[in-house]
């Protein structure tokens, strides 16, 4: 393996284990959202019923 390559391999694996960590930090600040966009209201629908898929 050349060096290139090993400096891309290192490159590859910090953008993506990076960015896992980085976003479950994030979720682990901040689980739910503390306001929805406008239009976005939280209706609780997942809470009714079981989810039904259409096949």
């Amino acid at each position: 393996m050349s060096p290139v390559a090993i400096v891309f391999l290192i490159f590859a694996m910090l953008v993506v284990w990076g960015g896992l960590v980085g976003s479950a930090l994030y979720l682990r600040r901040h689980p739910e959202p503390k306001e929805y966009p406008p239009g976005g209201t939280d209706d609780h629908r997942e809470d009714v019923a079981p989810i039904e898929h259409d096949t």
